[in-house]
């Protein structure tokens, strides 16, 4: 091997490396859950992410949250939101008009737990937002 292709390899292999061990060249998948098609009156609960915070979506379209996860901040306040069909598979797209950002969350339904969910900032960096409905 030349001189110059161990002087890229050289190069390019520790931040290979370095980007792989930091989760930066496959993202985590997305929680565990099959897309469910959710009516505006379903989705019209408190959810609860794993930090306390609370999103309570009402069946008029209004929300308050109570430092909710969203996809690059914590969020309080209240606003609105709506949700649309979000894919083929039937899944729900749930929008929140925060104050500072727009959330979309996706939701999935896992061993009969609702989920909303959304990454945290960039996917690469692997922190996703789970907020959970109440059982019934």
């Amino acid at each position: 091997m030349s001189r110059s292709r161990w002087s890229f390899l050289a190069l390019v292999a520790p931040a290979v490396l370095s980007l792989a061990a930091c989760g930066r060249l496959f993202p985590p998948p997305p929680p565990a859950g099959e897309p469910v098609a959710l009516s505006k009156a379903q989705a019209a609960v408190t959810w609860t992410d794993r930090w306390g915070g609370t999103l309570e979506l009402r069946p008029d379209g209004t929300y308050t949250a109570d430092r909710a996860c969203a996809d690059d901040s914590r969020e309080s306040g209240s606003g609105t939101w709506s949700q649309e069909r979000a894919d083929e598979a039937g899944g729900t797209r749930i929008t929140v008009e925060y104050e500072t950002v727009f959330t979309d969350y996706e939701v999935l339904r896992k061993d009969g737990t609702l989920k909303l969910w959304v990454w945290i900032g960039d996917p690469d960096d692997g922190e996703l937002c789970v907020l959970a409905a109440p059982a019934r």
